[in-house]
């Protein structure tokens, strides 16, 4: 039974109900839903989402996530426009871009990040965009092609310590999701960048605070910690629930490692409060 600090409301609520419509009108997928993400409810219910592109199926087979994995279809031309209609449509002053993992394409899916992140700045000027990215493979031309668009944060989750990549990202490379931060870094050093990861999968003390270290020599601005929960029954088994007082402790860590922000909580996701903990950093 997972403990109290992790309880949270049934979604409801006015604005939570005619987002859920305008993303059902124009066919959006959201990593809210789709991840399975506790706070749906307190996210939408405040007018936020992050919108998930490039289709709702990962080439990935993570342990971790409850996105649906398989084989996914070529990616679709016009949901970049349907996302900037939605954006104008709400308000939105800030929003996340995010997608599932597309090995199967070139460039990982970068152009449609970029796509969609002109069409969305046409329809709204004064809208910030963060963009949370895949590793792209690697690939510096992918990278490329997304920093140019100009999104105002770029984030890329570590997702875990590296004794544990085999676990929870066997497709994945811990090295090289450290390169990919520091070399966005490099190519736009005015740009805000950002990482995360879970706890709770079987990590010690002392590994949280080393990769706590190698995010910020990445050049990391912002760091998220959250618990990790457990999305369905053949997902990874929750090895221990650290308490509300443990992620207090953990971002006075992270601020002694030299981050401008960071945001650590029980139900802290990368893209919970998004726009707050960008607004400390963004001018």
């Amino acid at each position: 039974m997972r403990p109290h600090w992790l309880r949270v409301k049934l979604p409801s609520g006015r604005n939570y109900h005619e987002i859920k419509g305008f993303l059902r009108e124009k066919r959006l997928h959201t990593v809210c839903e789709e991840a399975l993400c506790p706070n749906i409810g307190e996210c939408f219910e405040q007018r936020t989402a992050t919108f998930l592109i490039l289709g709702e199926t990962c080439t990935r087979k993570c342990g971790f996530c409850a996105v649906k994995k398989g084989n996914p279809s070529g990616a679709e031309g016009e949901e970049s426009y349907r996302i900037a209609e939605v954006v104008k449509r709400i308000g939105l002053k800030y929003v996340v871009i995010t997608s599932v993992t597309r090995d199967d394409l070139t460039d990982g899916g970068a152009s449609v990040y970029a796509e969609t992140i002109k069409n969305i700045r046409e329809v709204m000027k004064v809208c910030k965009i963060e963009v949370l990215i895949p590793d792209l493979g690697g690939n510096p031309e992918a990278l490329d092609t997304i920093i140019t668009a100009g999104p105002d944060v770029l984030n890329h989750n570590i997702e875990t310590v590296p004794r544990l990549y085999s676990l929870v990202r066997p497709a994945a490379d811990y090295k090289r999701s450290l390169a990919l931060l520091k070399s966005a870094r490099v190519k736009n050093p005015s740009l805000t960048t950002k990482s995360g990861f879970m706890v709770g999968l079987g990590e010690q003390w002392d590994e949280i605070i080393s990769i706590m270290q190698d995010i910020r020599n990445a050049g990391c601005d912002i760091l998220t910690l959250g618990q990790y929960l457990s999305p369905k029954r053949n997902a990874l088994p929750v090895q221990r629930y650290y308490t509300p007082e443990e992620f207090e402790l953990l971002q006075v860590e992270g601020e002694r490692v030299g981050f401008q922000h960071v945001e650590s909580g029980p139900l802290v996701r990368s893209s919970y409060h998004a726009k707050a903990q960008s607004s400390k950093i963004l001018v």
